[in-house]
Parts: C-alpha cells; sequence; structure tokens
C-alpha cells in the first residue's frame, strides 16, 4: 500500500513537472515511477520501510508550494533593474542522520530555485548550501530545519 501512494505520488509529480496530463504521459510517470523505485529498492526498503504516508504527502506539497513561491522570488529579483543580492554559502547543521534523508534534503534543497546544496561534511553533521540571496542565513536556516527537514522526520521516522 505504502509502495503504490509512493509510485502514484511520484507518477503525480511526473505529470506536473512535463505539464501534461495525456493517458500516455500517465502511463509513462506510472512506469518511471515503478522503475525509479526498484532500481533503489535496497535503499528505500532499509531507508523507508516505515513511511508514513500523510507526512510524505505533506512533504510533496511542501515541495511544490516552496518551489512556486522560490521561483517568483527569483524572477522577481532578476527583473529587477538593480539586483540587490548578498549571494553566500551558509552552513546549516542537519537533523537528520541516515544518508537517504540527507540526501533527500540536499536534493530539495537543490531542487528549489535560487538555492543549491554544495557539500556534506565528513562527519554527515554540516550541510552546506549556496543561497542566491544570502542577507539572512538564520532565516533560511529556520525555513529549512521548520520546512523541509521536519517534513523529512515526520514522513521517514526512526
Amino acid at each position: 500500500m505504502k509502495r503504490a501512494i509512493l509510485i502514484l505520488s511520484m507518477t503525480l509529480t511526473w505529470t506536473a513537472i512535463t505539464g501534461s496530463v495525456s493517458a500516455l504521459n500517465l502511463l509513462l510517470g506510472l512506469a518511471v515511477s515503478a522503475l525509479s523505485l526498484w532500481l533503489v529498492r535496497e535503499q528505500v526498503a532499509a531507508a523507508g520501510s516505515n513511511v508514513r504516508p500523510l507526512p510524505f504527502l505533506l512533504l510533496c506539497g511542501l515541495f511544490f508550494k516552496e518551489l512556486a513561491l522560490s521561483a517568483i522570488k527569483v524572477a522577481f529579483l532578476v527583473v529587477q533593474p538593480r539586483m540587490r543580492l548578498k549571494p553566500g554559502i551558509f552552513a546549516y547543521s542537519l537533523t537528520v542522520t541516515r544518508d537517504f534523508e540527507i540526501t533527500l534534503l540536499a536534493n530539495l534543497i537543490t531542487l528549489t530555485p535560487g538555492t543549491l546544496s554544495v557539500d556534506v561534511s565528513a562527519d554527515r553533521r554540516i550541510l552546506y548550501v549556496h543561497a542566491l540571496d544570502c542577507a539572512d542565513p538564520a532565516a533560511l536556516r529556520h525555513d529549512i530545519a521548520h520546512g523541509f527537514e521536519r517534513r523529512i522526520r515526520e514522513a521517514f521516522p526512526l
């Protein structure tokens, strides 16, 4: 049941990204989702054996919300006649500990416009993130901690 919800979520993500809701595209999204899960089956079994469906869907919803808001913010910053940006790299202290969770968090950050995961420390406690506008790194850390990272911990409990 959980695998079916995960495949359905991935298929809906595929549909949203491609922008086509045709039957053929849905079928292709379903096939790509199932194949992707099959390829990483060991990691999913180890890390996601106790995936909580509702928190996982909330994580997906948060990602799409952040994706839209960040895209609008970046577009607004770029079209201004005088860009007042302070790009920079900041260190983010991780509370997630498993490789799967760290990878998921880093990918969600990278897929969100205006931010990019740069590196993870050797001890896997610090994630280095580049932000297009790093004027307030404390606010960025707060957003990650109370957004993506919290939803990841809720969706994939230990």
